[in-house]
C-alpha cells in the first residue's frame, strides 16, 4: 500500500477532516499549500473548466484528469468517478480497475442513472455496482478506499432521507468503506446516517453557507466533509461578476480585491 493510501486510511479512522476538491493543477498545489490532508476530484469542476455540463467528460479525459491531480501532489487523492462509466457490474469493476492504476486512494461510485424517467438504479442493481466496485479492489491489493454515494437528495427522490438511509446500510452490508449521501443539509438527517452506518464513516456535502462549521459537524460524529464543486463555483462566481460588469457596464469595479499577480506567480514559481 502506498504512503498515501496508508494516510487517507488512517483519516478516517477518527476524528473530522475537511477534503477539499480542486479542479487542476493549479488548485491542487495551492489546497496543499494550505495544509489540508488529502483531496478529492470534482467531476462538475473539472466539465465546467472544459466547457461541459456534469457527467459529460467521456471516461479517457477524466482518467487523465485523475492521474493529473494524483501527480500535482504529494497528498492522497479521491476520485470522483461518477457511476463508474457503465451501466452493468463487470464493466463498472473493469473501470474502477483502470482508475486504480491513477494512484487515487480513494474513489466513489454513485447510484444516478443519468436517465430522468428512473434517475436511480434499483436498489438490488445499485448494490451489486458497488459489490463489483469492492472485488475490483480487493483484487488489486490496492487498500484502496470505496465510497459509495446514495444521489436520492441530487435526483429528487420524493423521500430522499428514508430512501438515502435505506440504500446506505445496503452498501455498508455490500463492502463500501464510506458512505455518502450528497444534498443532506439537516444535522438531525445527517446524525441519523451516521448512526445507520456506524461504525462506517460517512462523507457530507457542503456545498453551500448552512451556518454549521467543522467542529458541528465533527460533533455529530461526520467523519470526512467535501466540498464538490463549490471551490470552483466560487472561482467561477468572481469570474461572472467581473466579466458581466465589464460587458453590461463599461466597469472594472469587479476586479477590486482580487489577488496580487506577484503573490500567485511567486507561489508557482516556489511550487512547479
Amino acid at each position: 500500500m502506498t504512503p498515501q493510501r496508508t494516510a487517507f486510511r488512517s483519516l478516517h479512522a477518527a476524528g473530522c477532516f475537511v477534503i477539499p476538491n480542486p479542479w487542476d493543477i493549479g488548485t491542487a498545489k495551492y489546497l496543499g499549500h494550505l495544509g489540508f490532508e488529502a483531496l478529492a476530484t470534482t467531476s462538475a469542476g473539472f466539465a465546467f473548466a472544459r466547457g461541459l455540463p456534469d457527467g459529460a467528460v467521456p471516461l479517457e479525459d477524466m482518467l487523465a484528469h485523475i492521474a493529473e491531480i494524483v501527480a500535482a501532489t504529494g497528498l492522497p487523492v479521491n476520485a470522483d468517478f461518477g457511476s463508474g462509466f457503465a451501466d452493468e457490474p463487470q464493466q463498472v469493476a473493469r473501470n474502477v480497475t483502470r482508475c486504480l492504476e491513477t494512484g487515487v486512494a480513494g474513489l466513489s461510485i454513485e447510484d444516478a442513472t443519468a436517465d430522468p424517467s428512473t434517475p436511480l438504479y434499483e436498489l438490488p442493481r445499485a448494490v451489486e455496482r458497488i459489490q463489483a466496485a469492492r472485488a475490483a479492489i480487493d483484487a488489486s491489493g490496492s487498500g484502496v478506499l470505496l465510497t459509495a454515494r446514495a444521489e436520492c437528495y441530487l435526483v429528487h427522490h420524493p423521500d430522499p432521507f428514508p430512501e438515502s438511509i435505506r440504500r446506505l446500510k445496503a452498501y455498508a452490508q455490500a463492502g463500501a468503506d464510506v458512505l455518502y449521501a450528497p444534498g443532506a443539509t439537516k444535522p438531525e438527517e445527517m446524525q441519523a446516517m451516521v448512526s445507520a452506518v456506524a461504525p462506517k464513516p460517512v462523507n457530507i456535502l457542503i456545498s453551500s453557507d448552512l451556518g454549521l462549521r467543522v467542529q458541528d459537524l465533527a460533533a455529530i460524529g461526520v467523519r470526512r466533509i467535501s466540498l464538490g464543486s463549490s471551490l470552483a463555483r466560487t472561482a467561477w462566481t468572481g469570474f461572472i461578476r467581473a466579466a458581466t460588469e465589464i460587458a453590461a457596464h463599461g466597469s472594472f469595479s469587479g476586479l477590486a480585491a482580487v489577488a496580487p499577480f506577484t503573490d500567485l506567480d511567486e507561489f508557482f514559481k516556489a511550487h512547479r
